[in-house]
């Protein structure tokens, strides 16, 4: 990371780390501001409010940018006690398709600054542009609070912060090329410095995570196949409830954004219904692939798609996080990096013995990994609507965890096991077309 020639003022001189990183995040602070005001302002335009002033759109829109953000909004009943304690509740449930808007935005302007940034300098913008993110979100939590939306002061000023501090590291990591060049530390030279023992024990810990890792995006993946499955299988009755909603051509596609932005929202309960611990839709209610149990939900085209009912054979949905953790394992021993089963063998002389107790050690730690990021995934992906039985919506992120760890487990043992097998026959098919 060097300071660029295009990254100065209009005399040559270097632009100050901390005001460049303040103009990158007005301007990612601006421009995700738009992405929330243009349905908003579709719908006022198709004339969809009933009280479509300017002051009740703008804060509307106010309130929609933090949520995306993560910010819970405290709704009220406004009128009588006995409406308010209906009506009252915390809207928490996160868009998070709308959410990647502002993390991308970060992830550039976290590009840009560490261009123009020296390794010991770059702190200096981070701090900058996240000044001035807090005191945006700050801002738009004290204009936008009414008497029926409520949002907390420090809720507003660090939440957004969650989302884009972190697409800004990963941004500046990508640009950077390794955490050492980004803070500035000399990670071979401190690893060089360590015992073989040390450098064998972080290099399988660091293939352990990375496999888990690999089997939890590969479950996501799988789910997101499952998901546009069951879409197309239920289109017709997606489709129907278009047309007794009957919104227009500019409702349907504010509709229809709506819908997208829960996108990753619907493929993280998907996970959760293949892995087996299902998900809510309401107080009380349960779908899973054994059993569906829910009340009336709201007129949303896509909830048409839950599958509803006995469901023969929808057990065999099981096996993808278990496929998900086979291939874990066969990238694992790809890696070349267990080292304890080396240090085991060593120790240890009964080859059946160590073999075994490894893989086993292999399994448990990768599912672990697995099961960790899938509670995350379910944490961020659960929340509630905040009015009647909506409370309670998503998967519980424990039983999401322990089922998806221990079904990665058994795939990681199958991946690891076959993997051999799996090479040799790759190396066959190899071989004639060398000959040739």
């Amino acid at each position: 990371m060097k300071l660029r020639a295009d990254q100065t003022g209009d005399r040559g001189l270097p632009m100050p780390l901390w005001l460049q990183g303040a103009l990158e995040t007005a301007q990612a602070a601006i421009i995700s501001a738009l992405a929330v005001i243009a349905p908003i302002v579709a719908v006022w335009a198709a004339a969809g409010f009933q009280h479509g002033d300017f002051a009740t759109l703008a804060r509307l829109a106010g309130q929609s940018w933090l949520l995306v953000h993560g910010v819970p909004l405290e709704l009220s009943g406004g009128g009588s006690e006995a409406a308010a304690s209906i009506d009252s509740g915390v809207l928490t449930l996160i868009p998070l398709g709308l959410t990647l808007v502002p993390f991308l935005l970060a992830w550039r302007a976290g590009r840009r600054l560490a261009r123009a940034s020296y390794s010991d300098q770059l702190w200096q913008a981070l701090l900058g542009s996240w000044a001035v993110y807090a005191a945006f979100g700050t801002a738009t939590g004290f204009v936008c609070r009414t008497a029926d939306v409520g949002i907390n002061p420090l809720h507003a000023l660090l939440v957004p912060l969650i989302p884009f501090a972190l697409g800004m590291i990963i941004g500046a990591r990508r640009e950077a090329g390794s955490w050492s060049r980004l803070i500035g530390v000399d990670a071979v030279d401190w690893i060089s410095r360590t015992s073989q023992h040390s450098r064998w024990a972080g290099s399988y810990i660091a293939s352990v995570v990375k496999a888990g890792f690999v089997a939890a995006v590969a479950a996501v993946a799988l789910a997101a196949f499952l998901l546009a499955m069951d879409l197309f299988v239920h289109w017709n009755l997606v489709v129907s409830v278009y047309e007794a909603l009957d919104a227009g051509i500019i409702g349907g596609a504010v509709l229809t954004i709506a819908q997208l932005g829960f996108l990753p929202n619907l493929v993280i309960l998907t996970l959760a219904w293949s892995s087996g611990a299902g998900f809510a839709m309401g107080v009380g209610s349960q779908v899973g692939p054994l059993a569906t149990a829910v009340g009336p939900l709201p007129s949303i085209p896509v909830l048409a798609a839950i599958p509803s009912g006995p469901l023969e054979y929808a057990f065999a949905v099981l096996i993808i996080p278990v496929l998900a953790g086979v291939l874990g394992g066969w990238w694992f021993l790809r890696e070349g990096e267990n080292h304890f089963d080396e240090w085991l063998s060593i120790k240890v002389r009964a080859r059946w013995f160590t073999a075994s107790v490894s893989t086993l050690v292999l399994a448990v730690l990768a599912g672990l990994v697995a099961g960790v990021l899938a509670m995350a995934l379910a944490w961020v992906a659960h929340g509630s609507a905040g009015i009647g039985r909506l409370t309670d919506i998503g998967p519980d992120p424990f039983w999401m965890a322990a089922w998806l760890a221990a079904e990665v487990g058994v795939g990681v043992v199958i991946g690891y096991a076959a993997g051999p097998w799996l090479e040799r026959e790759q190396a066959a098919r190899a071989e004639p077309a060398q000959v040739s």
